[in-house]
């Protein structure tokens, strides 16, 4: 009588097959992550030019000397930016106190960077929210 051996079943799973896993992986990039990007860095931008503006207004406002090479580079740098707003209303006679057009400079590039902003989101069709 001859009697083969079978050999024994695995009823143990395999440890690979125990091991849970946890991932979450997508190969697509996030569908809002550039529009998000974007508005960020448009945002930016005109942060960065109202402060600038702010800035002037302020040492314009305390009467500092624009002979200062600091003062110089704010008033250099924003001149550009307030000219097109000079003259739009009369300056009382004397030295200006209040520079009128650098706040209607400030109020209009808080509208334009408003605006860029909503028109890009309007047209990719997202409003604000992001994907994390």
């Amino acid at each position: 009588m001859t009697t083969t051996a079978t050999p024994p079943k695995d009823t143990a799973p395999s440890v690979a097959s125990q091991t849970p896993t946890n991932v979450n992986v997508s190969t697509a990039p996030a569908r809002g992550a550039s529009i998000w990007t974007a508005t960020r860095v448009i945002a930016l931008v005109f942060t960065v030019v109202e402060v600038l503006l702010l800035v002037r207004f302020t040492i314009k406002l305390l009467g500092a000397n624009a002979d200062q090479p600091l003062v110089s580079a704010i008033y250099g740098i924003t001149e550009p930016l307030v000219a097109p707003f000079r003259g739009m209303f009369a300056q009382p006679a004397g030295t200006p106190v209040v520079e009128i057009a650098t706040l209607l400079s400030i109020v209009f590039f808080v509208l334009v960077g408003a605006l860029i902003v909503a028109i890009v989101r309007a047209v990719t069709g997202r409003r604000g929210e992001s994907n994390p």
